[in-house]
């Protein structure tokens, strides 16, 4: 088996507790407004590794990740499901602890086959960052291309099996900040009983210039990162009370 990997973090300090090694995974069917990383868009692109040597990369840094881990993050790294299972079962059996940072796009509740596939990776799973772009469809079509009926569906299906979740939620100037998403958000938070922890993560300019060096105009040209009493705001509503 192989897939396609866009690049490697080994000293992540941001995606799962502890310090983790980043495997960022090519490939992804949504134009976020605001992604960072448009040079993991394409589909097929990237350098092609196994499961075994993805693992033997990350292995080099044991003694640092031993109370960390290894994440799996892209792109969206469940356009890749098996490898991504395989990969993990590698590491689990070496005892590493495994996240998946997903937006959980990729998911269909009405194909068995593709239920079934999902279930597959998370059975080798230990915490999935789950990124919530918007709460609300119509808005959610408008920041990403796609429906959130999808995503939504996963963070149920990881209800109800109980796979730990921490929720990442990125704060946009007039696109997601607004106290009326940010209350039907924590609404929706309030009926899982397997989320961890929210993280309100600032929109920012840092991926401005990738989209200059492929030659792609820049979605959100001009608009400014949120203030600290917004992102205050929105943590006050998505995480007080219940959540770290």
């Amino acid at each position: 088996m192989r897939g396609f990997v866009h690049s490697f973090e080994s000293f992540g300090m941001v995606d799962g507790p502890g310090i983790r090694f980043v495997v960022f995974m090519q490939g992804c069917p949504m134009r976020c407004l605001y992604c960072h990383n448009p040079d993991t868009w394409t589909v097929g692109a990237g350098r092609e590794y196994s499961p075994e040597e993805v693992a033997r990369e990350a292995l080099k840094y044991r003694s640092y990740i031993k109370n960390g881990g290894v994440t799996v993050s892209g792109g969206e790294p469940l356009l890749q499901a098996e490898f991504v299972k395989e990969l993990f079962a590698i590491l689990k059996g070496e005892g590493i602890h495994t996240a998946l940072d997903t937006s959980g796009i990729t998911f269909n509740p009405a194909d068995e086959k593709c239920v079934q596939r999902h279930l597959d990776v998370l059975a080798q799973t230990d915490l999935v960052l789950l990124d919530i772009k918007h709460i609300d469809e119509a808005e959610h079509k408008k920041l990403t291309t796609h429906s959130n009926a999808n995503p939504l569906a996963f963070a149920k299906l990881l209800n109800q099996i109980k796979k730990p979740v921490w929720i990442r939620h990125v704060l946009v100037t007039g696109i997601t900040d607004s106290d009326e998403y940010l209350i039907k958000l924590r609404a929706l938070l309030d009926g899982f009983d397997n989320v961890e922890k929210v993280e309100v993560l600032p929109y920012h300019t840092m991926g401005e210039v990738k989209y200059e060096k492929l030659g792609i105009a820049y979605p959100l040209k001009g608009v400014q990162p949120p203030s600290k009493e917004r992102v205050e705001n929105a943590e006050r509503i998505l995480r007080a009370g219940r959540f770290a």
